[in-house]
């Protein structure tokens, strides 16, 4: 059954029905997917979450669908795992990855709030879906459109990374590529969705397409032993995961399935985009935007349209955020790699970069539990970590050539081991 009441506006309180309409017309504030939360009491349980599938659909009712899902069936709870070789290296105790890197079909968080606003299209009956997308959305649309049999316009900037633009047209979406950058693109898929009526999934389908966020901190809980983590650090790019891992944990906490353990969120940026970051560090909610200048492509939006909701919720629970250089950037998904075997995108290096900066700062405590959010496959962007990868010079196929190579490569490692003098 469905426990939805409808939309209301974060903002002034004015409540619609179930329809696709993403602004209140009040205020022209956004409007928010509003549940029975009374009626869930007893119902949605623990045991009733482990009875439904090993997908983002076992979280089913406290998920904005009324009828069966209509794409998805494969796609979340994907590992959480403990990072004890990248813990280590960098001095804590407990430390997770929650990988959506090996997300199916397109491997990025993305195919949660696309499983649940492709759904609820159909139920709309809308046969036309589309998106604005920095690559991983257009992607996730494109497959999901491709198994529901719906036509799928995904609208992208002109100079997205060409495995995010191959990883859409393989699905035979109308790819559109715009000039200019994100925000330039999300502008023009709102008017297209005022004149012909598509569901522009992250516009007008938007209230509905956030809740899916919500799948990936049900499944951080539940994989934790039902236990919320002290410290989660979460990407921010048009703001919507942020506030929806942090609105899981507060439904958890509601419907008495976890423990209040006053977890708290934070924000990770890349310095060439950082417009929430900004605010958060000059203690106010007032998002200025900027013009995008990083590798980290996926979440560079230099006008998130939650941007204000992360402060907000950052806020809230005593988090905090951090950016960190395209240098730095390199460096997380390098170490990553080595210590965790997972190749993230830049996204995710971004997000790992900036946790160490608050683990180093003492922002995040060293003995407490922490959860890294990786959200995207680095296979889609070999682009941005190729120039810092030693690709070696090829040697004959002979063994005296192998072990003159080996002797070299044994000289570079004692004087990267030896230490300095002084030292």
């Amino acid at each position: 059954m469905s426990f939805v009441r409808g939309l209301k506006c974060k903002e002034c309180g004015h409540r619609a029905g179930v329809v696709p309409e993403h602004v209140c017309p009040e205020c022209f504030g956004p409007f928010e997917v509003e549940y029975d939360y009374d009626a869930m009491m007893g119902r949605v349980t623990r045991a009733s979450i482990e009875r439904g599938p090993r997908s983002l659909w076992r979280y089913r009712d406290l998920l904005p669908i009324s009828g069966e899902p209509r794409c998805g069936s494969h796609s979340g709870f994907t590992p959480l795992r403990r990072a004890k070789r990248l813990a280590a290296e960098l001095g804590v105790k407990e430390l997770w990855i929650k990988d959506d890197s090996c997300n199916y079909p397109t491997f990025s968080y993305k195919e949660r709030v696309v499983s649940v606003a492709i759904t609820k299209a159909i139920e709309f009956g809308f046969d036309v879906v589309g998106c604005a997308s920095t690559g991983n959305l257009a992607n996730s649309v494109a497959a999901h459109a491709a198994e529901a049999g719906l036509r799928c316009y995904v609208m992208i900037p002109h100079d997205l990374e060409q495995g995010k633009v191959v990883g859409s047209l393989v699905f035979g979406p109308t790819v559109v590529r715009i000039k200019g950058n994100y925000d330039d693109v999300n502008r023009l898929c709102t008017e297209i969705a005022d004149k012909h009526g598509w569901a522009i999934v992250n516009v007008n389908l938007r209230p509905y397409y956030t809740e899916g966020a919500k799948t990936f901190g049900f499944e951080i809980a539940e994989q934790l032993g039902w236990r919320l983590p002290q410290h989660t650090v979460a990407p921010t790019a048009g703001g919507t995961i942020l506030p929806k891992i942090f609105k899981a944990y507060e439904e958890f906490i509601r419907l008495q399935i976890v423990d209040d353990n006053k977890p708290r969120i934070y924000s990770a940026q890349a310095a060439g985009c950082n417009p929430v970051v900004t605010a958060i560090h000059a203690g106010t909610d007032i998002i200025e935007p900027q013009k995008p200048r990083t590798i980290a492509k996926s979440i560079a939006i230099g006008n998130p349209a939650d941007g204000y909701y992360v402060c907000q919720t950052v806020q809230k629970c005593g988090g905090w955020g951090e950016s960190a250089t395209d240098a730095e950037i390199i460096d997380a998904i390098k170490l990553l790699g080595r210590t965790e075997g997972t190749f993230t995108e830049p996204a995710g290096g971004t997000t790992l970069a900036c946790a160490i900066k608050l683990i180093q700062s003492g922002r995040i405590p060293r003995d407490e539990s922490i959860v890294v959010s990786i959200t995207g496959n680095g296979l889609k962007t070999i682009e941005a970590v190729e120039p810092a990868l030693d690709f070696g010079t090829p040697i004959d196929s002979k063994l005296t050539a192998f072990d003159a190579l080996l002797e070299e490569i044994k000289g570079r490692a004692d004087i990267e081991e030896r230490p300095l003098v002084g030292v």
